[in-house]
């Protein structure tokens, strides 16, 4: 065991593979607790320091059309390697911030961590083909879809024993150990190719011109799309709709996190047995019938908690389904290209998200309702389920 720890041309455990990703879901949520107190603390309105959220995903979102290709041409080791030693100065500079323009200033250059998101999905995919890449990056995503749910707790935790600071400092130790591990456990696995961006750039057309490419990318898109509007819509909903307290709020926040590691083990048993454009079908239609359910309670007037937050799960559980899929899908057209592709798709899933996440805000109004929030999650649901189609009936007239 010492020994494949030691070979750096091994590929890596399924673990580090969880934990880099941890990382980088860790980095977005755990110090949002902390935000009221920082702007006191900074002395700048809550908007200004709201920036440390809306700027960080766009950022994050501009990465990854970078960070793909870079690793598809040096390689997938050191541009990780390199994304978390910024990683570690930048954690450093939130740390050492003198004021809110430091402090945002080195938040946003954290972003090079969701390098770890991309680059972890392109490695499976070095890995292992097809549908057996769908079942790995499935129980990677299962392992840090817990993340989400705990960052928030374990922050507002540190924040109230520490200071808002100690949620930064954990991220720097807990960055350090995976800078570690990924040191001696990362083996190369993507094959570095010749030329330079120029060179390399001759064989996108056959990516960007694929229907499946953009098909899978759609989809992709438009699930997580529904999840965005509702992490932008239900803490609205929550407190003025269903009158629940900021402690309650948090804890229905468990429902999609659950729902999507459930869907993620479905991906992970079944993908390879079921296929993976027919899982994505499964998941996109199974989010949209939960989606129209809670809707039509909503317009009925059974306005309740419960039936919100467990529809999401249900729609949770069919992204779960969905993501590992479309992700292994559009970086099947041109594996040589794995990386690019996976950084394009996270780009336009993180940056469509934002944009329904910021939508969520406008369409609730005092008075609205949840209806407003639901219709837009299950239109954005259901445009998946018409990309998948696409991408099928493409499937159909090629006779793949």
């Amino acid at each position: 065991m010492r020994a494949q720890f030691l070979n750096r041309s091994a590929p890596p455990h399924i673990a580090t593979l969880i934990l880099i990703t941890g990382l980088a879901a860790l980095t977005m949520n755990i110090f949002l607790p902390s935000l009221p107190g920082m702007a006191r603390a900074f002395g700048v309105d809550y908007s200004v320091m709201q920036l440390s959220v809306s700027a960080y995903l766009g950022v994050s979102a501009a990465l990854q059309l970078v960070i793909g290709p870079i690793s598809d041409r040096y390689g997938r080791r050191p541009v990780v390697l390199a994304a978390l030693g910024m990683f570690l100065l930048a954690t450093l500079g939130t740390l050492l911030a003198p004021s809110a323009g430091w402090f945002l200033a080195f938040r946003m250059l954290q972003a090079v961590i969701a390098g770890g998101m991309v680059l972890s999905r392109a490695i499976v995919r070095d890995m292992v083909p097809g549908e057996e890449a769908v079942s790995m990056i499935g129980y990677v995503t299962m392992g840090m879809s817990l993340v989400p749910m705990i960052g928030p707790i374990i922050g507002g935790a540190l924040d109230e024993a520490f200071g808002w600071r100690a949620n930064f400092a954990l991220l720097g130790v807990l960055g350090v150990a995976v800078m570690v591990l990924v040191f001696h456990d990362l083996g190369e696995t993507g094959a570095r190719r010749e030329g330079g961006f120029a060179a390399q750039a001759k064989h996108y057309p056959a990516l960007l011109s694929s229907q499946r490419f953009w098909g899978y990318c759609l989809a992709s898109t438009l699930s997580s799309g529904a999840f965005f509007a509702y992490l932008g819509g239900a803490p609205f909903v929550g407190g003025e709709i269903f009158h629940l307290s900021p402690a309650t709020v948090g804890y229905f926040f468990a429902a999609p996190g659950i729902g999507y590691a459930l869907g993620n083990f479905a991906s992970a048993r079944w993908s390879v047995k079921l296929g993976m454009d027919r899982m994505v079908f499964l998941g996109t239609t199974l989010a949209s019938l939960a989606l129209t359910t809670a809707l039509l309670f909503d317009l009925a007037g059974l306005v309740h908690p419960g039936v919100f937050f467990a529809s999401v799960g249900l729609m949770a559980l069919g992204n779960g389904m969905t993501l590992p899929n479309t992700n292994v899908g559009m970086m099947s057209v041109r594996p040589e290209l794995a990386g690019t592709a996976s950084g394009l798709g996270g780009a336009m899933a993180i940056g469509g998200g934002a944009a329904l996440s910021a939508l969520a805000g406008v369409v609730l109004v005092p008075g609205s309702g949840a209806a407003p929030l639901l219709v837009l999650m299950l239109v954005s649901s259901l445009g998946s389920i018409v990309a998948i189609r696409w991408v099928i009936a493409r499937r159909v007239r090629l006779g793949l």
